[in-house]
């Protein structure tokens, strides 16, 4: 049975006697404490309550007087590795996790991130690319396989998919692909099973789709770039595809840019208006993508073509494509700047 955290929420002022109720209603062992703007304020247990009372105080009495003001939490962006991690280190059952304002939003239990699920919607990752930008880096070895953390970038992605209980994967591959798969195998040094997908000629980020078998099970396919460090939680994203029954689901990521001049707006010749170094914003194409297998199934063999394309086809056509945006730790490795970023922000992610 599945507790929905939000049903653990209280405020500062809430009596004992009713945090009982709700911590036992809530069936999560604890109540979040909260102020007004949703920040965590404490947690309150059934042993603080029970303490409490040990103490002498009555049942009247607000919990945060006896709340744990300073819990261990984590931040929306900690790997569940990194959360199983400081609950083993401090003897816990519960998590609070954290916006970067302090919001709750999410209460990881031990629980939860032991208890595996397991999917049989296919992953497939794009590994084909020639990596120029990385040059000389990947002259002798393809983007997928440079390490970050000590670890090639592929392994990291399929481990995360992994961890989120996915175990049938098709890797798209091109330029060094012997290398990939020599790595790789099928699979099994992983508990997965990996097919690969060889592009003889470079058919787009959508094309090489058109190569999958025709069997693969009705069930809708997680697409991403092979080159993409992310703790996007992944059964999160399969969920908001289907509850959104659109053919297809595009992640997103908001991207700023500040444009380093004064920005002057006219009528004519007369001007209106002056904005010194505005900053826009918009959404960028994140690299990973949730399609219907009656969608990917309308891919022709040996069509070049890139996801844009294809999913534009699709807009176009009436279909629904359905925006997902990413808040979660997200970095595409194009060129050697973001190679770098990478390395000094993997132990700190995964």
């Amino acid at each position: 049975m599945k507790h929905n955290w939000r049903n653990a929420l209280i405020n500062p002022q809430t009596s004992l006697q009713e945090a009982i109720r709700v911590i036992d209603a809530a069936a999560l062992q604890i109540a979040l404490v909260s102020d007004d703007l949703g920040r965590l304020s404490g947690v309150v247990t059934d042993g603080d309550i029970r303490r409490a009372l040990m103490r002498g105080l009555s049942l009247d009495h607000a919990v945060a007087e006896v709340m744990n003001a300073n819990p261990k939490v984590a931040s929306i962006n900690d790997s569940k590795t990194k959360m199983c991690a400081v609950m083993e280190a401090h003897n816990l059952i519960h998590l609070p996790i954290l916006d970067a304002d302090r919001k709750v939003v999410g209460l990881e239990t031990l629980q939860g991130l032991y208890k595996q699920p397991h999917f049989q919607n296919p992953v497939f990752l794009m590994a084909g690319g020639f990596g120029r930008r990385l040059r000389p880096l990947t002259d002798v070895c393809p983007k997928p396989l440079l390490e970050i953390g000590g670890k090639p970038i592929l392994e990291t992605i399929i481990e995360s998919f992994v961890s989120s209980g996915f175990r049938d994967f098709y890797i798209a591959v091109h330029y060094l692909a012997d290398q990939i798969k020599d790595y790789f195998g099928d699979g099994q040094r992983w508990g997965v099973q990996i097919s690969y997908i060889e592009e003889h000629e470079p058919l787009g980020t959508a094309g090489a789709l058109g190569l999958l078998p025709a069997d693969l099970p009705d069930l809708p396919m997680i697409v991403m770039n092979g080159d993409i460090l992310t703790q996007i939680n992944f059964p999160r994203l399969l969920t908001y595809h289907n509850e959104h029954q659109g053919v297809a689901t595009l992640c997103v990521r908001q991207y700023e840019y500040q444009i380093p001049y004064g920005v002057v707006s006219m009528n004519g010749q007369r001007i209106t208006n002056i904005v010194e170094k505005p900053v826009h914003s918009c959404f960028s194409n994140a690299g990973v993508y949730v399609l219907n297998q009656s969608l990917v199934q309308t891919i022709a063999k040996q069509q070049q073509i890139d996801m844009p394309e294809f999913l534009n086809q699709q807009i176009k056509a009436g279909e629904l494509v359905s925006m997902f945006p990413v808040h979660e730790y997200w970095l595409d490795i194009g060129k050697e700047s973001d190679f770098l970023q990478a390395q000094g922000e993997f132990s700190k992610y995964f």
